[in-house]
């Protein structure tokens, strides 16, 4: 079986050892799933992702000193487990006698939020499966969304994403969301860079009091998380999330699934994401969020918006939000035109539009 999920006392009325029980068949899962894709990251990137793994699995503070010989044996003895299930099947989640499908999140939520819990799964980057079972700290209706927002995690994967969009309902995970602004932190101490994200880190006092800040900053940014999973679920809406999925697993592994990716991520941002800042910097004069929006992209996401960072160190000179609010209207209309030409080449040419997509979006950058 390998090595159990972390155990932790929960607080609803399942008894421990039925929680214990869900949480090894879903760490399970999540060891199948990386067992399959582990192999998707570099070196550099394993490594990290696997000290991080390491950290949370044995309960370590985040700020603890790592003995070198003891993630040694645990990264060893986490391959040879990998080695074991790389071909086994995932197996089905059972609450109560009733046994449910894996990826059926909505039915089991259905099960689990009375008894304070919640599950997710979904596809990623490179199709990569994501599980997760957390305390749930709430759930709300936003919209015509439900919203599940997690406290801390039983049983993930290597890959812990700190949000995810299922059709209607929104996955937002506290511990991993904080997890990753403080190795993001961590990463900017090494040479302390003049940029976006040291001034989002810099408005808040984390030299003089760290775990407030970092509790105020992953606060802030869950409700920002939220924003962009709003906007995910609009842009799917516009573009059709069966087809755009559909097309995203024949993409897999390619670098036209990154550019997909990041081509729906703008959209989405700016439907949402960016008019909710801008418009929050207008009434707050709280400008961490931008600031740590723009540190946050990928080199993809830049690659391809070259005038959002214009408009932002535009913005930084002269503090005029309008040119962020235009290209927002703008990047709307171009980012959806760009996504709807390439579900037209994927109609057309199935999988093997990998290259004509990739082309198309090297053509229209913005």
């Amino acid at each position: 079986m390998g090595p159990l999920p972390r155990s932790k006392q929960v607080g609803n009325s399942m008894q421990q050892y039925q929680v214990q029980t869900l949480a090894e068949t879903v760490q399970r899962n999540c060891h199948i799933s990386d067992a399959r894709h582990g192999g998707d990251y570099s070196l550099c990137i394993y490594l990290m992702k696997m000290r991080e793994y390491y950290r949370w699995e044995k309960h370590l503070p985040l700020g603890a000193a790592l003995e070198k010989d003891a993630v040694g044996e645990w990264l060893a003895a986490r391959e040879e487990l990998w080695d074991e299930l790389v071909d086994a099947e995932l197996s089905p989640v059972e609450i109560a006698g009733e046994r449910f499908d894996p990826f059926d999140a909505d039915a089991i939520n259905a099960r689990l939020a009375p008894e304070g819990l919640v599950y997710s799964s979904g596809l990623g980057n490179q199709a990569k499966p994501h599980f997760f079972l957390a305390d749930l700290e709430r759930c709300a209706q936003n919209g015509d969304c439900s919203v599940y927002v997690s406290a801390e995690e039983h049983a993930r994967d290597l890959t812990a994403p700190p949000a995810m969009s299922l059709g209607k309902t929104i996955f937002l995970r506290r511990e991993s969301l904080r997890r990753m602004l403080w190795e993001k932190l961590e990463s900017w101490r090494w040479s302390r860079p003049d940029n976006a994200l040291g001034r989002a880190f810099a408005c808040y006092a984390f030299d003089s009091d760290f775990d407030a800040a970092l509790n105020a900053m992953t606060d802030r940014e869950i409700d920002n998380t939220l924003l962009h999973e709003q906007g995910e679920h609009r842009a799917g809406l516009l573009l059709g999330d069966v087809a755009w999925g559909e097309m995203l697993l024949d993409l897999a592994q390619t670098p036209a699934e990154l550019m997909a990716r990041a081509v729906r991520d703008h959209l989405a941002d700016c439907l949402v994401t960016l008019p909710q800042l801008l418009e929050r910097i207008d009434t707050a004069a709280q400008p961490a969020a931008l600031h740590f929006y723009v540190g946050n992209l990928t080199n993809m996401r830049k690659s391809i918006f070259p005038s959002l960072a214009e408009a932002y160190e535009s913005w930084r000179q002269d503090a005029d939000l309008s040119g962020l609010r235009e290209l927002a209207e703008l990047g709307r209309d171009h980012w959806h035109d760009l996504g709807a030409a390439m579900l037209e080449l994927y109609r057309q040419q199935g999988a093997e539009a990998a290259g004509p997509i990739r082309e198309l979006v090297s053509a229209r950058h913005l």
